[in-house]
């Protein structure tokens, strides 16, 4: 298998130490290190302008995978069962949340301050696991508010987000229920509220 080229082994390597240890207290020397240059030989510097610019192409990279996982209802459509779309759709944030996990860690371990950029990525993305729920809702309940069917899909999206910052962010052991059995639990929670609103 052909080696990554450079620049995107920079922003693998960087991307995942940002997210072990958060961005201030990453050095470029350990990003060059880890991306197979030489260590403080300022290689890094020939494809990206500073630290900021690499995370920069590393939020980027998240976006564009979030991109091609946007349509949601295309994963199930047809399917016209309550519980298996609501099966399907949970598994599907739980997927969204996988692949941004990197951006997840660099988040939670970067002051607000110092990343307008990064605060945004990590708006858009919950704003948008947010909306597309929502809008699920609406189509399973016509009748229903905005304002109930956001809350609805905030706490569901919520609830998402808790099981995979259990052990993705704060690496809690022990209580972490198999995927699977969460999403059935999950599934049952929600499917009753939306058929109560039916």
């Amino acid at each position: 298998m052909p080696e990554a080229p450079t620049r995107e082994r920079l922003v693998t390597e960087a991307m995942r130490l940002f997210g072990e240890q958060g961005y201030k207290a990453t050095k470029v020397a350990q990003i060059e290190a880890a991306a197979g240059l030489a260590p403080g030989s300022g290689a890094l510097y020939h494809h990206f302008k500073s630290k900021e610019a690499l995370l920069d192409a590393g939020i980027d990279r998240q976006l564009d995978r979030r991109r091609a996982m946007r349509d949601i209802r295309a994963l199930f459509a047809g399917l016209e069962d309550l519980r298996s779309e609501l099966t399907m759709l949970g598994r599907y944030v739980l997927a969204v949340l996988d692949e941004e996990t990197q951006l997840l860690q660099i988040a939670a371990r970067t002051p607000t301050e110092r990343s307008a950029r990064l605060n945004n990525a990590y708006a858009a993305l919950f704003d948008g696991l947010y909306a597309e729920l929502a809008d699920w809702v609406q189509g399973w309940t016509p009748g229903i508010s905005q304002q109930d069917s956001a809350a609805i899909g905030a706490v569901a999206v919520n609830a998402l987000i808790g099981k995979r910052a259990t052990s993705t962010l704060f690496q809690a052991p022990g209580a972490d229920l198999p995927d699977e059995q969460y999403i059935a639990e999950w599934t049952a929670t929600f499917s009753s509220r939306i058929e109560s609103l039916r």
